[in-house]
Parts: C-alpha cells; sequence; structure tokens
C-alpha cells in the first residue's frame, strides 16, 4: 500500500523524502513534526482512549454521503464535518458512538480497525472528517489503497498497519500509546505491547501537514508569497 500513496509522485517523493527528511537513523536530526494532528513538534507518540472497529469499515461509515456538501476548507464546515465522524457505524454493532451527541470531538485520538479499513468510495473527505473529530492515528491490518493514500496526501491521519489482529485484542476505551518511533502499540492498563509496521515514506509527508506542504517545504513547488 505504502508504495502507492501518492501516485506518480512517489518516486520524487522519496528522494525529497531523504534530502530533506534524513530521520531513518535519529529523529534527532528531523525537522519538527508540523502534522495537521498537532504533535506540537514532538515525536509520532500518541496516548490515549482507542476506539475499535472491525473489518471493511467503508467511506460511507466513516462519513455518510449527505454530509459530503460541507466543505472542510472553511473552518466552521471542517468542523462540523468532523462532528458526523463514524456516525454510519450500526448502533446494534457500535452501542458507544465515536463522537457522543451535541458534542463536536472525539474522546478516542485511536481508532482501531481490522482489514480493509477505508474501503468504498475515494472521497478525501473520510480521513479530514476523522481528523476534524480529533483522531490522531488509525491502527489497521490493512487499508484500502485509496484511503490510505488520502490519509498521507490530506496530512490528516497516520494510518499504521500491523500483521497482528488487534481490533479482537482490544475493546474501545482501552488506553494505549502507539509508538511510531520505535512501532509499537502498548496497552497502558498491562504493558502489553503489539508490533506495528513503520510508517515508511509516509511519515514525513503527514509529518509535513500532507502532500502540498511536503512538496513546499521540500523545495518541489514554490510557496506561496
Amino acid at each position: 500500500i505504502g508504495d502507492n500513496m501518492v501516485g506518480a509522485g512517489c518516486n520524487t517523493l522519496r528522494a525529497a523524502s531523504a534530502r530533506t527528511f534524513t530521520c531513518r537513523a535519529s529523529r534527532r536530526h528531523c525537522a519538527p513534526v508540523v502534522a495537521k494532528v498537532d504533535l506540537q513538534g514532538g515525536p509520532r507518540v500518541i496516548r490515549g482512549k482507542c476506539y475499535v472497529t472491525k473489518d471493511n469499515i467503508d467511506t460511507d461509515q466513516i462519513i455518510p454521503a449527505e454530509y459530503l456538501t460541507l466543505v472542510p476548507s472553511k473552518p466552521d464546515e471542517y468542523e462540523k464535518l468532523g462532528s458526523y465522524a463514524l456516525i454510519g457505524l450500526p448502533d446494534d454493532l457500535y452501542p458507544t458512538r465515536y463522537i457522543e451527541v451535541d458534542s463536536m470531538k472525539t474522546e478516542y485520538p485511536i481508532i482501531v480497525g481490522g482489514n480493509n479499513f477505508g474501503c468504498g468510495s475515494s472521497r478525501e473527505h473520510a480521513p479530514v472528517a476523522l481528523g476534524a473529530a480529533g483522531a490522531k492515528v488509525c491502527v489497521s491490518q490493512s487499508y484500502a489503497r485509496i484511503f490510505f493514500r488520502n490519509c498521507v496526501s490530506t496530512g490528516e491521519l497516520y494510518p499504521v498497519e500491523t500483521d497482528l489482529r488487534l481490533c479482537d485484542e482490544l475493546e474501545t476505551g482501552d488506553e494505549v500509546e502507539v509508538d511510531m518511533e520505535k512501532d509499537v502499540l502498548t496497552v497502558l492498563s498491562s504493558g502489553k505491547t503489539y508490533s506495528l509496521k513503520a510508517l515508511g515514506d509516509a511519515g514525513p509527508v503527514i509529518d509535513a501537514g500532507g502532500i502540498f506542504n511536503y512538496a513546499r517545504a521540500s523545495g518541489m513547488i514554490k510557496a506561496a508569497k
């Protein structure tokens, strides 16, 4: 999936990544993290409650089509879009809402999924809605290719993969830490750890806040004056 994350420009981005974010060996020499997920310049480590989903969570469940009239480039509509994130999940399978009624933000910055998370349409609104809601990272066995690519291109959400079926191991409300530096998820109550796959070349693009911010920062395109 990662190799297709930015389409035809992927090879160029890899080269720019090596030039601009020479940080594979040590994060001490990296540019600070400035992702839209707002890690406040720190490392890619996220703590908080997780919201657990299962297989084949599609974009209609993430953000139903009726809300696609909202324009994410408008701040008030961006926030409104986030308030509907995951509202399409069936109540009988997910009695705990991702966002409480009359709330604009979620208390679950970490989403855990199964296979094929983000399948369905190619709408960029899906990762944007999750990011607007306050999600910072999703940990799943696999992603729909276009959803993964949209997470990277928008810079709204870190899409982390794992070979493990964490959606059967964890429960909604568990406090966990996702350490994308060491590629491990830790359950804070027990200390139990699970291995994750490295973000690879997707990481620096999301750190920069998306594909266009990354391209400007790396000199691939000129910044607007």
